[in-house]
Order: C-alpha cells, then structure tokens, then sequence
C-alpha cells in the first residue's frame, strides 16, 4: 500500500485498517514461530503499512501537513 491510497481514506476508515494491519501482523508472526509462514517478506510490508497509517492518523491529529514537524523534541 502507497501512502497516497493512504491520504485518501477517512479517518474511520485509517482507524479500521490499522486494526487490520496489526491482527494481520499478529498472526504473520504466529505462522513465522510455527513454521506455516510462506511468504516472511509480508511482514515487512505489514509493519511499514502499519507505520503509514500511523503516520496519517498523527498528521491529522495535530492538524498539519507535515506530520515531521509537529514531532516534539
């Protein structure tokens, strides 16, 4: 998933999708301990889609454009 398919979803829609993403990611680990994962590279993906919601949700919740400068240092 690219970012922009991200931008485009509400923020109900961002909300669903990250919890999808993270039991997807629970299970893809699951599979990894006992030996059923096929496909090891989907848990990269998952993480780093997980990361792009979690990107647009901050963003959006501190009203900005740029999600990197509202981070508080």
């Amino acid at each position: 998933m690219k970012f922009t398919e991200v931008k485009k979803k509400t923020k109900d829609e961002l909300n669903d999708l990250l919890e999808s993403l993270k039991k997807e990611n629970y299970n893809l680990r699951f599979q990894k301990k006992n030996g059923q994962l096929e496909k090891t590279g989907r848990i990269k993906e998952v993480k780093k889609d997980i990361a792009r919601v979690k990107t647009k949700l901050n963003e959006e919740n501190k009203g900005g454009k740029d999600a990197k400068k509202n981070i508080e240092r």
